[in-house]
């Protein structure tokens, strides 16, 4: 699992240079690429919707310190 929160993280990171807040485009197409480690990384799909609703808060959150 701690392998996956690294992942999470650099996905933001990458995706922060435009404001997730915004652009709804970019806040899908990250909530696709958050979705697809959660999978990857055996998330149970039940609580998939709300830790990706969770990750994109927090990136709203962090996104002027990180850009």
């Amino acid at each position: 699992m701690e392998s996956s929160r690294f992942e999470l993280v650099e996905i933001v990171r990458k995706n922060v240079s435009i404001d997730p807040t915004s652009r709804e485009s970019v806040r899908a197409k990250l909530r696709i690429m958050l979705k697809r480690v959660l999978k990857a990384h055996g998330y149970p799909a039940d609580k998939k919707e709300k830790a990706t609703r969770i990750v994109l808060h927090q990136a709203e959150l962090l996104s002027a310190d990180w850009s």
